[in-house]
């Protein structure tokens, strides 16, 4: 695949990039490093696929979006969100 979304999000002082295809994540200190890592992360996750038949992949639940969007309390996160299309 060469295209995935992505939902971003600030968590404390770091930015986190989901993938909602495949639930991989990356973490950095602004939101294009932490799209590198994510970008990254995909590409590992995709190497080691090839070769292992039994890699669990699946896109995320809206439960685990959910979490996701939730995960630091109770009420869903007052700071803005983004989405992204990236090209890995």
């Amino acid at each position: 695949m060469d295209f995935y979304t992505i939902v971003l999000r600030r968590s404390g002082q770091y930015w986190v990039a989901l993938c909602l295809e495949n639930g991989v994540v990356g973490q950095g200190d602004g939101k294009e490093r932490a799209i590198k890592k994510l970008k990254e992360a995909i590409d590992s996750f995709e190497e080691v696929r090839k070769d292992e038949s039994d890699i669990y992949s699946a896109p995320l639940s809206i439960k685990e979006l959910h979490e996701f969007l939730t995960i630091e309390g109770v009420e869903p996160i007052s700071e803005p969100l983004e989405m992204r299309a990236l090209y890995a």
